[in-house]
């Protein structure tokens, strides 16, 4: 864990920031390698941050999606992207099919290194990575089998359960986002995964007023993340939440808003693009990061939000569990809490809101914190990987 009070910091205005983010030429030298995701990778700010910084590090980069019907253009990055169209967009069918249409598509790619991100598509990455002879990498972003909507679900848990521990132990060589996470992997499979944290990437603010104080949620709208005790909350909280993103759980979320008469209060944007929500971060007053302790994924999650409102110089309210306890102990830059109920929510958005001392203290922390835990220092971790995996 990098120390904040370390004087090794990086320039918001450094060459290095420069370069990530110009136009770079795809590069043809170099290794190739070829990521793997379920996303429509529009959206997918984690594996955009990776694949430039393996592009500008030379090497070949694919990163492979599906194509949704509401899928919009993408942005040009300094690596290749490629969409894979589906019939079926979510449920068993939807899987079945994207990994066989993943498959057959990968077989025809010619590719020195394959990874899997998360467990969604392992399957077809290992059995590319036996009939090519080429290097496997498992990226676990998450516990996936301990996520809530799979744990609370015995048939769905038992269905990937199975498929981790089939493939798991097949990728020897891979990474996760902290130290707990990759000892659970040790525990149960044996291997030694790397630890490389999705940070945010260190840029200039954008120095946008804020006109009005809101609280913002952005990410994944998934079972787990509390909505049942946030939305309620609200009542008692006088200012707006809002909402950005997207997920299985939002049918319930509105439902829940509908049914304790916020309409006016719980705003939600549905998905954003990263340049859009990199802005509105910056404008809100408060961040969430909220997680049920069912399912230990999210007892061990780091979530990418976490440090997206950090960056942006925000305080949040966060959970107490390791990993942001560990980082909050260094030095406070959220509010962190057990006590998830409605009450307890409300109480403490409400401290943020109108406690300008500890409001003061938490930006000024995050603004100080954002110079030393970045991308640009992690990414480092990230290439290195990769030069000693690659280098035969």
């Amino acid at each position: 864990m990098n120390n904040i009070t370390s004087n090794n910091t990086v320039s918001e205005s450094s060459l290095e920031h420069q370069r990530l983010h110009s136009s770079q030429p795809l590069s043809d030298g170099g290794k190739h390698i070829t990521f793997t995701v379920t996303t429509d990778l529009t959206y997918d700010q984690r594996m955009i941050r990776i694949c430039t910084s393996l592009a500008v590090a030379g090497y070949a980069v694919t990163l492979v999606g599906r194509k949704l019907k509401n899928s919009i253009p993408l942005i040009k990055q300094p690596f290749r992207q490629q969409r894979i169209p589906v019939f079926f967009e979510t449920g068993k069918l939807f899987y079945a099919e994207y990994n066989i249409r993943l498959f057959f598509f990968l077989l025809f790619k010619k590719m020195d290194c394959i990874g899997a991100i998360d467990l969604d598509t392992i399957l077809p990455c290992y059995f590319i990575a036996r009939i090519k002879k080429i290097k496997r990498v498992y990226d676990a972003h998450e516990l996936f089998c301990e996520m809530k909507e799979i744990v609370t679900r015995p048939a769905i848990y038992r269905m990937w359960k199975k498929i981790e521990k089939f493939a798991v132990p097949k990728f020897p060589v891979g990474y996760t986002v902290n130290c707990p996470i990759a000892d659970e992997f040790k525990k149960m499979y044996g291997v030694n995964y790397e630890v490389i944290r999705n940070i945010a990437l260190l840029r200039p603010l954008l120095g946008i007023p804020k006109k009005e104080k809101f609280i913002l949620y952005q990410g994944a709208v998934n079972e787990g993340r509390s909505f049942e005790t946030l939305i309620p909350a609200m009542k008692e909280v006088d200012c707006t939440l809002l909402i950005c993103g997207d997920g299985n759980f939002m049918q319930q979320a509105q439902q829940l808003v509908k049914q304790n008469k916020l309409e006016n209060k719980v705003i939600f944007k549905g998905k954003v693009a990263p340049d859009e929500l990199r802005a509105i971060t910056q404008q809100a007053y408060i961040g969430i990061t909220l997680f049920e302790a069912k399912g230990l994924s999210n007892y061990y999650s780091l979530a990418n939000r976490f440090f997206d409102y950090l960056h942006a110089g925000i305080p949040q309210l966060c959970v107490d569990y390791p990993v942001y306890k560990e980082i909050n102990q260094q030095q406070p830059i959220a509010v962190l809490i057990n006590d998830i109920s409605p009450k307890n929510v409300a109480a403490q958005l409400n401290n943020l809101l109108y406690n300008e001392v500890l409001y003061s203290e938490l930006r000024h922390n995050c603004l100080k914190a954002r110079k030393i835990i970045n991308w640009q220092a992690e990414e480092k971790v990230l290439v290195q990987f990769y030069k000693k995996l690659l280098a035969n």
